[in-house]
Parts: structure tokens; C-alpha cells; sequence
């Protein structure tokens, strides 16, 4: 498939009108049924992924009376397969945009909608057979890594004692870590530890105590996620170190883009990885059968730096991240 970066902030308004401008009266007449299927709200990220989904479900349902979207949340990808085999069995799917909780027990679920000749849109956790699916939209895990720590290469001077704290073993931490060290290998930045705190607050916290204790200076942290990054600052603190020039995450939170908006001198930047990405999926989908518009494809969504300058742009207020 062809591989399309765009924007992380896919405006709603803009694909949505294009496809209303362009939709046929078949195609307004004609009645469809899309489903979303993600992972329920258990922490900062997946309770955006719910809030930005709820979101296009209205704006779409409100631009097109003729689609029907049913968003479904499961707390496990057993539970998140059930509901799959549920949704099937009581709905003619058109289409399904899916969230997969884990790659390997989902594929096969996703497999049989599609032998109903459903459209498969996947977002962010790719399936382990991709020719199974229509459309693709992620974030651009690589470009998250590489962005940052080309940033933190010039504060540094291109020098400096650095320590990175990973998420889940995931392909999606896999990339992001490479993107990261590939840039901080070309500098005389020093990684001095990187190890899991498996993107959760608390375990950050800890493995942050570790690293103070163990290293007399560090220069700047690197917490991948930023519900790693809220442990790190909080240990950081607790520790009263002044050493740590700045600690940077990643996916734009909300508590954290306000750090950004304040200018805060440890923590002015961020990148986006934006749950808002289950929505543009939904509206590309939704054009499929509003405009008969072939969005099809992998979209990667780009991760600039956010700042104090454009960090509106990434801000929802009202998201639970």
C-alpha cells in the first residue's frame, strides 16, 4: 500500500464537507453501518482514543444521516473479540475501524468480518496479516524518537548523560526507541541506562528513583510516553536534583501540553502521538461511502515538535488526555 504522511490534526470539517460536495444521491439514499472497536478507557491515551471516537461518531452521524456508527470499548483483547463476534452477528457491517487491543489475537476475529466483504480501516496497532485491511492510520512512531532527540541534541550541545525509560515491548516502542537512538548515536549525548517502565506512571516513578540513585548526574530524561514522564518529574522533585535540565515525553497529554503552553523551563516540547488519529480513521472511512471517495492506503501521521508556538493546535481541553 501506498505510505501517506499527513497532518496529526486531520480536520473533521475539511474531509467531512469534501465528501458531502462530492457524494452522490445513491449514495446519500443508501443506508450504512460503520463499527469501532477499541480499547477501553484503562489509562491517559485509550481514554482519549474514547473521548476523540464518541466525538466523530456524533460529527459524522450529525453530517450523515444515512450512517449508522456504533462504537464498541473492551477492557481485553478476549473481551474486545467477543464484542467483534457480537457486532457481527447483529449488524450488516460496511465497515469496521479497529483499534486492536494485541495484534496476534485479533487477526483472526478481523479475518472473518472481512469475509463479508466489510471495509477494514486498522488504527495504530497493526494486525499481524496486513493485506487484511483497506486502510491504515498510525502515528509516526520513528519520526517521535528522532524529532525529540534531535531537539535535545542541539539544547545539549550535542553532549551530555542522558536516561530513557521505554514503554511496553511493543513494535511501537521498538520504533520509537530507534528513531531516538539514531540520532543520539551520531552526537557525544551518553545513554546512561534505558530500561521498561512499561508507559505507566507509577513504574516510571520507581525506575526514576533507580536512576537517581544510581547516577550522580543526568543531564536530561527521555521518558517515551507521558504518563512515564508525570512519574519521572514527581521522582525528580521528590529528589530536590537539579541536574536534570530537561525531561521530555511524548504524545501529546494534555497536563503536559500545558507544561509546553507555560514554557516550561524542564519540559518546553512535546510530540504528538494523538489518540484524535481513531477519529481521522472514522472520517476517512465514513468518506468511502458519503463521497465514494477510494481512501485507502497507509497514513502515517506526522509528529512535529509541539511548542509554545503551535501547542494549541494539539490542545483539547475537554479530553480526558
Amino acid at each position: 500500500m501506498n505510505c501517506i504522511r499527513k497532518s496529526t490534526r486531520l480536520a473533521a470539517a475539511t474531509i467531512l464537507a469534501g465528501t458531502a460536495l462530492g457524494g452522490s444521491v445513491a449514495a446519500q439514499e443508501a443506508q450504512f453501518t460503520i463499527a469501532v472497536s477499541i480499547p477501553a478507557a484503562t489509562h491517559g491515551w485509550t481514554g482519549g482514543v474514547v473521548y476523540h471516537a464518541e466525538q466523530a461518531e456524533a460529527q459524522v452521524e450529525a453530517a450523515f444521516p444515512n450512517i449508522d456508527v456504533i462504537v464498541s470499548t473492551a477492557s481485553s483483547a478476549t473481551a474486545q473479540v467477543s464484542a467483534l463476534e457480537d457486532l457481527s452477528a447483529t449488524n450488516d457491517l460496511d465497515a469496521l475501524v479497529i483499534l486492536p487491543f494485541t495484534s496476534e489475537e485479533l487477526t483472526g476475529p478481523v479475518e472473518q468480518v472481512v469475509s463479508n466483504g466489510t471495509f477494514i480501516a486498522v488504527v495504530d496497532r497493526g494486525l499481524s496479516d496486513p493485506s487484511i485491511q483497506d486502510l491504515y492510520v498510525a502515528g509516526d512512531n520513528i519520526a517521535v524518537g528522532a524529532n525529540t532527540a534531535e531537539w535535545l541534541v542541539d539544547k545539549l550541545g550535542g553532549e551530555g548523560e542522558i536516561v530513557v525509560l521505554r514503554g511496553i515491548p511493543t513494535v511501537i516502542d521498538d520504533e520509537r526507541i530507534e528513531g531516538f537512538t539514531e540520532v543520539i548515536d551520531q552526537s557525544d549525548i551518553e545513554i546512561l541506562d534505558i530500561q521498561y517502565a512499561n508507559w505507566n506512571q507509577d513504574e516510571a516513578f520507581t525506575l526514576m528513583q533507580d536512576y537517581l540513585a544510581k547516577y550522580p548526574n543526568i543531564d536530561a530524561v527521555w521518558a517515551n510516553d507521558d504518563d512515564m514522564l508525570l512519574g519521572v518529574l514527581e521522582a525528580v522533585d521528590q529528589a530536590g536534583r537539579d541536574d536534570v535540565q530537561y525531561a521530555l515525553g511524548s504524545n501529546g497529554m494534555k497536563q503536559v501540553i500545558e507544561m509546553v503552553m507555560a514554557e516550561d523551563a524542564r519540559t518546553p516540547i512535546s510530540t504528538p502521538y494523538a489518540p484524535s488519529m481513531i477519529a481521522s480513521a472514522l472520517y476517512m472511512t465514513a468518506a468511502q461511502f458519503a463521497g465514494q471517495a477510494p481512501m485507502r492506503g497507509t497514513f502515517l501521521l506526522d509528529a512535529p515538535l509541539i511548542t509554545p508556538e503551535n501547542a494549541e493546535q494539539f490542545y483539547f481541553p475537554d479530553s480526558p488526555f
